[in-house]
């Protein structure tokens, strides 16, 4: 018999031992969603996993359990000898699967028998999931958001960062989407995260926070095809309101650096979207304008025509409002802005 564990007790800091979570499902489900931090070592491939699928599905269940257990043996050698290095590293190896069953729970007693330190999730990534449903809605209830709004360009993305990277809890809500929220908001990011992935990694990074004062940039409920939780967006729109201004050439610059680097076809396809907003005449020009390299006229154009006349009709009390030319002092400033009236890392 294998020793079982719960999420909750991963989640409380219950376990004493240096672990790793493994999660033992197919390439495909593994990139679409899973556990934040766990290392993917399938049983099937996405191949093999729909094949036994369609058999279980269509066929038989006893014909399905065969093909699986001959598919698993052929792969165990490759399997053994990863699960063998991270045991090298790693006191407890947690394993799951969709649901705690077949894939997962046949991995930990073969391991078990061969002296790996291997355990089962209960319930895989489905209780997971429930988990994090369960408790996201409560830790967002203890916080207190301190919100980052400026037009696009300013440097709200940056100076969340910089807060971050000097010891004060922040949300980044466009990293956990992996995507920026805008139109051409997935240039240069590949692939968005799948809505399970974008609450796993908030959850993460709520549930890690040593005050109860995040930092957030001020988001629409939509993130591309990610949507925020109700409770989420209204704890935000609750916050302490703080607003970022630049000059037209500082956010140029910005949006350069973000959005140009060998992203010409991407830049391309995005613009076409924007022609029912800004005419063909203007998407002609600044197709070909990029074409030329040019970029800076397409940005500035883009920001006065488009984005400033989105964001300009949000009207909104701040508390505080930051002028930014220099990242680094624009943070410096936030943070003794905080700490004057108490939001600082302390509390």
């Amino acid at each position: 018999m294998f020793k079982i564990i719960n999420y909750e007790d991963i989640d409380q800091n219950r376990l004493d031992e240096n672990y790793v979570l493994i999660d033992v499902r197919s390439p495909h489900e593994y990139t679409l969603e899973t556990i934040p931090g766990s290392v993917n070592i399938p049983i099937f491939d996405d191949k093999e996993r729909e094949l036994i699928g369609t058999i279980y599905k269509q066929e038989s269940i006893e014909k399905a359990k065969k093909i699986g257990i001959a598919t698993a043996a052929k792969n165990l050698s490759s399997i053994y000898d990863r699960v063998s290095e991270l045991d090298k590293e790693y006191n407890n190896l947690i394993f799951f699967c969709a649901r705690g069953g077949f894939r997962s729970s046949s991995l930990v007693s073969l391991f078990k028998t061969l002296g790996i330190n291997a355990t089962k999730l209960d319930c895989g990534y489905k209780g997971y999931r429930k988990y994090v449903n369960d408790h996201l809605p409560t830790v967002v209830e203890n916080i207190k958001f301190i919100v980052l709004y400026g037009n696009t360009g300013t440097g709200k993305t940056n100076i969340l960062k910089s807060l971050g990277s000097q010891g004060l809890d922040t949300l980044d809500l466009e990293g956990c989407a992996n995507h920026r929220g805008s139109i051409l908001g997935s240039v240069g990011l590949g692939e968005q995260n799948s809505q399970k992935m974008f609450e796993s990694l908030v959850y993460e990074s709520l549930k890690n926070r040593k005050t109860n004062f995040v930092f957030v940039e001020g988001e629409s409920k939509r993130i591309g095809k990610d949507i925020i939780p109700n409770y989420l967006y209204n704890a935000i729109n609750n916050g302490i309101n703080v607003k970022i201004e630049a000059n037209i050439e500082t956010r140029v610059n910005n949006l350069l650096k973000e959005y140009v680097h060998d992203t010409d076809n991407e830049l391309i396809t995005s613009l076409h979207n924007l022609r029912k907003y800004l005419g063909d005449s203007n998407i002609d020009k600044y197709i070909k304008l990029i074409g030329e390299h040019d970029y800076k006229p397409v940005i500035e154009e883009l920001i006065i025509k488009y984005y400033d006349p989105l964001y300009e009709h949000r009207n909104r009390v701040y508390e505080a409002v930051f002028y930014n030319d220099n990242e680094l002092q624009t943070t410096n400033k936030i943070i003794e802005w905080a700490k004057n009236h108490k939001y600082d890392k302390s509390q």
